[in-house]
């Protein structure tokens, strides 16, 4: 019987498998640190066979490097021994909600989620920090502490004054900021379905940095657009220089060729334009130019009018048509030549007749986004006045966002939340339109400062905040729409749940075995143990779990209580032959046991037969 390994997946090992079955010449033998052989990639004959010429060195190439890249892809790839721990009592209708609300580290966070969540995710956004200078709490192994790295480049002196000045300004930002979004990046788009699609904000410090790391990420042609939202509508009069106005949302896709984005539907002013001033029978139009700037030598003729008038393109132009589809358009009533008859001639384009609203373009002012004085008052209307964070985005502009990408019955994921705007968007999205989104938003415990007006309002931390903000939102959705999905999941990101031991088994001395029969710490639960499984086994945290007893024993049914659900477990002692038979006969898709919870070795050996006779189909493990 198989056990759970227990902990993120070896993405480095994965990769190696995948050259492996491309260029199976390259693949060859190292040692570990522990002086073990595993299997390795010769790099040389890999560049090798990647190349049609000789390859004598490394060869000059336009890449983007900086240092700390290589830990960075490192970070990226290690495998981690954590969990993810269920709090109910801290949740929000922990039974049969579908929405997730992680606590921790993100790197870690998205580490954990890589196998439950892979390719099933349809739209990602995150407001990661600008890098302005202040130090960002990602404090990730390959990145020294502002202190640390001030101290040891001579940038202070020893009682700790500045001896440079401008410090935002130094290489140093640019290079931990990349560091800190490098790994987050490449594991977030493995959670990407095919068609997904990732919203980045960001302001100027980054964007350049920004803009050539999603390249390497997702692909220069997965590069959709660049939105420019107008975050103030007034311009900040404490500027040294100018006021900055806007911020910037890099659009990328995971595979561009499969994403379509939904249309605009008209404002009220927008189809005020249209008129019915001939009173056609198919309804209000307005005029199109009929020319066009690509050349197009059959739109190079002239139109002679209904009072004789002649018109010719204007220069450097040309008829959007042909002389043959303009006089079709003509004798159907579809020109436009003007009350007297005499204008240059216009295409009618019919309201009625329009497939789509309008196409989506880059510039999203603040009356059709949201502001940030907005995304404020949201706030303190939640808040009893209060404003708990400082930088919030508004709801208008992410629910613009869910809006374009089109998508429903989706996960929509944020890992770096904030304040949860996205969540509140996601359920107002939802309450309005009832999309059937559910929301994955992971924040680490981020201290509140103790003079900030959050924490005189009683949050110690910035994920304290983004729960009150769900739950207050949530609340008032309920009361105005009914019956949606307004609550979460909450997991905290956590040390795993087996002993440290179980990891390193080479740590074993005679003295310590009789303290070793049970690999589970003493101080995790069942629902600890389940979640843990359900990471290691690519299990969805949101499926509805039921508690039943059989036999006198408690079972954990997941996504069902019937035949064929997705998961059976058991963390019970003294499991006997006939208590796993009435379990078999459920047919669970999987089934997990604890490896020490067997009341005899030979029951043990005989769960994988029972199995096998009553229930042929499930996958049988241990922990």
């Amino acid at each position: 019987m198989d056990k759970l390994k227990m902990h993120s997946p070896n993405l480095t090992e994965a990769n190696i498998t995948k050259l492996a079955e491309l260029f199976p010449s390259c693949v060859t033998e190292a040692r570990d640190e522990q002086g073990r052989m595993k299997q390795a990639i010769d790099f040389d004959q890999l560049r090798q066979e990647l190349s049609d010429h000789i390859v004598e060195g490394p060869q000059e190439r336009y890449h983007l490097n900086w240092p700390g890249k290589r830990e960075a892809l490192l970070a990226a790839n290690s495998p981690i021994a954590k969990t993810l721990r269920p709090y109910q009592q801290e949740s929000v209708s922990f039974e049969k909600t579908k929405n997730l609300f992680v606590e921790g580290d993100n790197l870690e966070a998205i580490k954990l989620l890589q196998e439950s969540y892979l390719g099933k995710v349809g739209m990602i956004y995150i407001d990661p920090p600008y890098n302005t200078g202040r130090e960002f709490v990602y404090d990730d192994d390959f990145k020294s502490t502002a202190k640390e790295y001030v101290s040891s480049s001579l940038q202070e002196d020893e009682e700790g004054q500045k001896l440079v000045v401008n410090l935002e300004s130094n290489g140093r930002f640019h290079s931990d900021w990349l560091s800190m979004m490098y790994p987050r990046l490449r594991l977030s788009k493995n959670l990407l379905k095919e068609d997904g699609v990732i919203f980045i904000s960001i302001d100027d410090n980054e964007y350049h940095n920004l803009r050539k790391l999603c390249d390497e990420v997702f692909g220069e042609d997965n590069f959709i657009a660049c939105i420019v939202w107008q975050k103030r509508y007034v311009s900040n009069v404490t500027a040294k220089w100018m006021s900055d106005m806007h911020d910037y949302i890099l659009v990328y896709a995971k595979n561009k060729s499969l994403v379509s984005f939904s249309s605009w539907e008209r404002s009220t002013e927008q189809q005020a334009a249209y008129k019915n001033p001939d009173i056609d029978p198919r309804g209000v139009w307005r005029a199109q130019d009929l020319s066009a700037s690509k050349p197009y030598m059959a739109g190079l003729y002239e139109i002679v009018g209904p009072t004789g008038k002649v018109f010719s393109p204007p220069p450097n132009r040309y008829w959007r048509c042909n002389e043959k589809q303009f006089k079709k358009w003509d004798d159907d009533n579809r020109i436009w030549w003007g009350v007297n008859k005499d204008a240059r001639p216009m295409l009618k384009s019919f309201l009625g007749e329009s497939e789509r609203g309008i196409t989506p373009h880059t510039w999203w002012d603040y009356s059709f986004a949201g502001h940030n004085k907005e995304a404020t008052l949201e706030l303190k209307e939640l808040f009893d006045g209060n404003s708990p964070f400082d930088t919030p985005k508004p709801v208008k502009l992410l629910k613009r966002l869910v809006e374009l990408a089109g998508i429903e019955n989706s996960l929509i994921m944020d890992f770096f939340a904030g304040s949860c705007s996205l969540a509140h968007a996601v359920m107002e999205n939802n309450a309005e339109k009832g999309s059937g989104n559910r929301f994955l938003v992971i924040q680490m415990p981020e201290p509140c400062n103790q003079k900030s007006e959050s924490y005189k309002s009683g949050f110690s931390t910035v994920s304290e905040i983004g729960r009150e903000r769900i739950k207050r939102a949530g609340n008032d959705l309920v009361s105005s729409s009914g019956s949606e999905d307004f609550g979460f999941r909450y997991l905290k990101v956590d040390s795993t749940n087996f002993k440290d031991v179980f990891y390193s088994p080479d740590g074993f001395s005679q003295d310590i075995l009789s303290n070793a029969v049970d690999n589970i710490k003493d101080e995790r639960g069942e629902e600890d143990l389940l979640f843990q499984v359900f990471l290691d086994w690519g299990v969805d945290l949101s499926l509805p779990i039921s508690r039943q007893e059989i036999g006198g024993k408690t079972i954990f049914f997941v996504d069902g209580a019937e035949k064929h659900m997705a998961l059976a477990a058991c963390f019970d002692l003294d499991i006997d032959e006939a208590f796993v038979k009435q379990l078999a006969e459920y047919e669970p898709l999987r089934v997990v046991f604890r490896d020490a919870g067997f009341a005899s070795d030979s029951v043990k050996i005989n769960v994988e037969q029972i199995f096998a006779q009553k229930s042929p189909s499930t996958d049988v493990k241990v922990i």
